[in-house]
């Protein structure tokens, strides 16, 4: 009976010992992070990116999703995100989806360097030739023709922007490739998608190599990899994400921040606000709340600017548009001045971004505001300018002609006469009286013409 006591009080310790020993060897749910891209691919974009998976990377979660629909953006933002992801140590899914998502351009470069490239229905990717920077490409779409050589026929050497146009389809082509080979996906396709602008519905892509897997939803992805084996630098992972903890990323106020003042109409608005601050600090000192807010926003524009496709012929002539029309402002010239810096702000605002895609341009009704509001204190200034040219002088020496002078001594031809609180030379053509009044008929430099003022 003692015995049988004894047998059940260890028993009882061991099961309270191991119930409180039991959380430290349970294994922890699998952890999957979903950060959502939908739109053009920017700096904003891809610095939020950028970050997002390196702090994945510091918690060292099982799987990084990154849920698609782009239709392209910029080449060096997309290099940032793929550079970010080949260097990861967790494992990258970019996924299109939902349905109806695309994945073009860019988003097709990014699908062919994830360790898992996956689809929903009903989506798409390809047409990922380059656009071509400060013209219009030779084929609709962008698209060079198949199997072109950038030699003539006749052997003639291409001129510069048919070889800068090769250079850079030659570049984009050996870049897919080398990220298709990386990953074992269709190279040919890939190579076809940037010469000749190609396009795939998902499950023709899924057919020929160039995803691993179509799945319905984000529950559907998640079911298809547990289990399945990637390369992640260099070593093989097995996804295990059976019963994971799906998280999803929220924009940050940094991401949120860059999104805002690296829209090319908002940074075009900033340094135009920076630029006229500046302006009218400058030409009224001592208020400091023009000068201080222009220098902010020039400086945001600038930060801006320096991330986006600028051309600096259009950013010239932006600046020289703003300094003709102050030059109109503070020296009239009846429009000449003004009319040429509303041209050159214009065309300026116009070419600003060196880019054709319609994502990082500025918006035409931003530019056309600017033009009217310019136009109509070119006009203002204009008017006013007219208007005090046709008043009379109401300052100035020349104001004492047809006013009244009193001679200051006896004098003929040339004496000293007070006239406006001063004493003039004066010149007349007939002797004067001390204390004569005399009317004031004319000026030569310091010297009055004057003569007796008859009553």
């Amino acid at each position: 009976m003692r015995r049988w006591q004894e047998g059940t009080r260890r028993l009882a310790l061991m099961t309270l010992l191991l119930g409180a020993l039991a959380p430290a060897f349970a294994t922890a749910a699998p952890t999957v992070r979903v950060l959502d891209l939908k739109g053009a691919i920017g700096p904003a974009v891809s610095d939020g990116f950028v970050r997002a998976l390196a702090r994945a990377n510091e918690d060292r979660v099982a799987l990084f999703v990154l849920r698609l629909d782009t239709p392209g953006g910029l080449d060096a933002a997309m290099r940032d995100m793929i550079h970010a992801l080949l260097d990861s140590r967790v494992p990258v899914a970019v996924y299109v989806a939902p349905s109806g998502s695309r994945a073009a351009s860019a988003g097709t470069y990014l699908l062919y360097a994830a360790h898992v490239a996956a689809m929903a229905p009903a989506t798409n990717l390809g047409a990922a030739t380059p656009v071509q920077i400060g013209g219009d490409s030779p084929l609709p779409g962008g698209a060079d023709p198949p199997d072109s050589d950038p030699e003539t026929s006749s052997g003639a050497p291409p001129d510069s922007g048919s070889a800068l146009r090769h250079k850079q389809i030659n570049d984009a082509v050996a870049y897919i490739r080398a990220l298709a080979e990386l990953r074992g996906r269709n190279a040919d396709w890939a190579e076809q998608a940037v010469r000749q602008a190609r396009s795939l519905p998902a499950g023709e892509a899924l057919e020929r190599n160039v995803i691993d897997l179509m799945a319905t939803d984000l529950d559907d992805l998640l079911a298809r990899l547990d289990g399945r084996q990637v390369t992640v630098d260099g070593d093989t992972v097995t996804l295990e994400l059976a019963g994971a903890t799906v998280e999803t990323v929220e924009q940050d106020w940094r991401t949120a921040f860059l999104a805002v003042i690296t829209d090319p109409s908002i940074a075009y608005i900033l340094m135009l606000v920076g630029l006229y601050g500046l302006v009218l600090e400058f030409s009224s000192p001592g208020v400091g709340v023009p000068g201080v807010l222009g220098a902010i926003c020039l400086l945001l524009a600038l930060y801006a600017l320096q991330m986006l496709p600028v051309s600096y012929v259009g950013l010239g002539l932006i600046v020289l548009g703003v300094a003709l029309m102050v030059a109109e402002a503070l020296s009239p010239s009846f429009g000449v001045l003004g009319a040429g810096g509303l041209a050159a702000l214009l065309i300026g605002s116009v070419m600003l971004m060196d880019t054709d895609l319609p994502a990082f341009q500025i918006a035409l009704p931003v530019i056309a505001a600017v033009g009217a509001g310019g136009a109509l204190l070119l006009g203002v200034a204009v008017r006013l300018a007219v208007k005090a040219h046709r008043h009379p002088v109401v300052s100035g020496a020349d104001t004492l002609i047809g006013t009244r002078a009193v001679a200051l001594e006896d004098f003929q031809e040339q004496g000293q006469v007070r006239a406006a609180g001063e004493v003039w030379r004066a010149r007349a053509a007939r002797p004067v009286r001390r204390g004569q009044v005399l009317l004031v008929r004319g000026r030569d430099g310091l010297t009055l013409d004057v003569e007796e003022d008859s009553p």
